[in-house]
């Protein structure tokens, strides 16, 4: 992980120390998208350090969350909810099911739908990932402090709400 030398006035991120090949990034430097994108990659390959021993990777964890939350959903709803097409959706439950994780069954309300539900195992290995994503929180709290996250959070709602 590469940290900034030196903060820039108003920020305090010197965007171009960051770049690790030495080129100025220009008005990226001050490009919401791509400072945010740029985030989110440093968050993504923290999560998947810190996941790889629970064989685990973001769009799986979401996806054991989403169900705990919502037992017996349909498979439709739970991949909707977390915003992943349908086909990719369908191979990530086959996925989770062939680890033991998950399980299809009929909908009790509609026969036609698969509802989806958590096995045993996999709600074991949802706690232990929850445990593990909680450190992950504590650390992004650590950086920006509580209410730094918090006004993160509420930002980047806003924005997913609105574009």
């Amino acid at each position: 992980m590469v940290k900034a030398k030196a903060a820039a006035p108003g920020n305090g991120l010197d965007m171009a120390s960051l770049d690790m090949a030495g080129l100025h990034l220009g008005s990226l430097e001050h490009a919401a998208g791509y400072v945010m994108r740029r985030a989110q990659m440093a968050v993504f390959n923290d999560f998947a350090a810190r996941f790889a021993a629970l064989d685990l990777k973001p769009g799986q964890y979401s996806t054991l969350q989403v169900i705990a939350s919502n037992p017996g959903q349909p498979q439709s709803a739970l991949g909707a909810a977390l915003g992943i097409l349908r086909p990719n959706f369908v191979a990530m439950l086959d996925g989770l099911e062939r680890r033991g994780l998950a399980r299809r069954v009929r909908s009790e309300q509609d026969r036609r739908l698969q509802a989806v539900i958590l096995t045993d195992k996999g709600r074991a290995l949802l706690k232990r990932a929850q445990a593990v994503q909680s450190a992950q929180e504590a650390r992004i709290s650590d950086i920006l402090g509580e209410e730094g996250r918090d006004r993160l959070i509420a930002l980047s709602l806003r924005l997913w709400r609105e574009l």
